[in-house]
């Protein structure tokens, strides 16, 4: 099989540096895990950055809720965008789509081109997952020259989707890359690799960690109506993901 790159899903500077230190290849930087990953601050870029020296593709996503974004909300993107770029980003993760689930390709243009303008790399993220045509979507990424996809297949999980994800690389043919991610995790993982022929996966592993600080809550919640525990966080399982890079590195 050769050697497998592994990029893990980070929800902060930490993460970031947990994954390093368990020898993953890349991170993805986002914030809000719980909605999918959303912009992350540039500090814990910056942060992130100066602990590891890692490749990291930081996300922009400006809202949870959608690919489909107000003015306002794509101008902040792209500004988000920009900053990114200029703050040690080594590439950019971003998925804009219309009302209608197509491919939104004049926003999909800025953002490619702010990427290749500034030597990096551009991933369309799983929004290609909900098109309506894959086919079609990957054609025009790759005449963008985004550099790679992350997919699931257009199913709830890499292993559902894993046949289309196989039918994605053999139609790509070399011209994108396809980057599967989504529900791999150590007992599928050579199973995925198998199967889609890929040679590089997205993967999370976390752990609940303590933070004894709001322990005293009486009752108190500072998020919305789901109500997580307030006396624990989640953080990269470097244990976890240094399994998942031995097993890989081969």
């Amino acid at each position: 099989m050769g050697r497998v790159l592994l990029e893990v899903c980070c929800g902060s500077a930490d993460d970031v540096i947990q994954a390093h230190r368990a020898g993953a290849d890349r991170a993805e930087l986002n914030c809000d895990l719980f909605h999918g990953g959303l912009t992350p601050t540039l500090g814990s870029l910056l942060v992130a950055k100066r602990e590891t020296g890692m490749k990291i593709m930081a996300m922009v996503r400006p809202r949870e809720g959608g690919f489909c974004y107000t003015p306002a909300e794509f101008a902040a993107a792209v500004e988000d965008a920009k900053l990114l770029l200029s703050h040690g980003a080594d590439g950019l993760v971003f998925g804009f789509l219309h009302e209608n689930g197509a491919l939104d390709v004049e926003r999909t243009r800025i953002l490619a081109r702010l990427c290749r303008e500034a030597g990096k790399e551009s991933v369309f993220h799983r929004a290609i997952d909900v098109v309506p045509d894959w086919r079609e979507t990957l054609d025009a990424l790759a005449e963008l020259e985004v550099t790679r996809v992350l997919t699931s297949g257009q199913q709830a999980s890499v292993p559902l989707g894993a046949d289309t994800i196989q039918e994605m690389v053999q139609y790509a043919a070399g011209r994108i890359e396809i980057l599967p991610g989504g529900g791999v995790n150590s007992r599928n993982l050579d199973w995925v690799l198998e199967r889609t022929g890929c040679q590089q996966v997205h993967m999370s592993g976390h752990r609940d960690a303590p933070d004894s600080s709001a322990a005293n809550g009486r009752g108190i919640h500072f998020g919305g109506c789901l109500y997580p525990p307030e006396d624990r966080f989640r953080v990269v399982d470097s244990d976890y993901i240094s399994g998942l890079t031995a097993r890989l590195d081969r």
